[in-house]
């Protein structure tokens, strides 16, 4: 009998595959999930499976407050972090987590990544924003969900659908989308902004951001009411 989430699990598994593929992780270093909006579930990689040997029936599946409906492996560790912004964000439909070595490497030294050049402005209009180290309290509660709540203090100012990536400090990458294929763009596009950056200021330490004409005008181009990149 062919499962009810099988589409929903071969998505999440599809999009799992991808983090070694772009390169964004080794080993079991990171995890996609895919969002069931109207059923209210979400399809996640099982923890300490590595992607060589993953199949779309070792995803998981849970609802949104982490009761496992279908599977029969363990879900993911970072579950309830995903599950914290998918209640907290309407509109994303996917979640990724890794630990890419560049953009890693930029939240281990607490740093936001600058806007140097159009490149970046062509995905965001802002520096790639980096969290708050997590305090000590929060470390001994849930350390999970605080992983989130980090996020969502983070983008307390910020729309996550503007800004779909960030820097969780001292820890890894988080980035999201409208579907779990879109949230791997994303995280695949952050590191590679993450790559250029760090080249940048070993070039030129003292490298400034591209002026904010330049910053509008190529965000906009794509992403404004008026953008004319790509076909129609």
């Amino acid at each position: 009998m062919i499962s009810p989430y099988h589409e929903l699990k071969e998505r999440a598994w599809v999009a799992n595959r991808e983090i070694p593929k772009r390169g964004l992780a080794i080993y079991t270093f990171g995890n996609v999930s895919a969002l069931d909006s109207a059923r209210g579930v979400v399809a996640i990689k099982p923890s300490g499976v590595e992607y060589d040997r993953l199949t779309a029936d070792d995803m998981v599946v849970v609802d949104l407050s982490g009761k496992i409906v279908e599977g029969k492996l363990r879900p993911s560790t970072d579950t309830p972090s995903h599950l914290v912004l998918y209640r907290a964000w309407r509109g994303i439909g996917g979640v990724v987590h890794t630990h890419s070595t560049y953009a890693t490497g930029w939240a281990q030294a607490r740093l936001p990544i600058p806007i140097y050049g159009t490149t970046h402005a062509d995905h965001l209009s802002e520096d790639v924003p980096c969290t708050a180290v997590m305090s000590d309290e929060a470390v001994e509660r849930d350390y999970e969900v605080e992983t989130a709540n980090q996020i969502l203090e983070c983008f307390r100012n910020r729309d996550p659908l503007h800004t779909p990536m960030v820097l969780v400090a001292g820890h890894g990458v988080f980035a999201w989308g409208e579907t779990p294929e879109k949230a791997i763009y994303n995280a695949a596009v952050l590191e590679e902004l993450a790559r250029m950056a760090f080249v940048t200021r070993t070039l030129d330490p003292a490298a400034k951001r591209i002026p904010d004409r330049l910053i509008r005008k190529h965000f906009e181009r794509k992403h404004g009411k008026n953008a004319y990149y790509g076909q129609k």
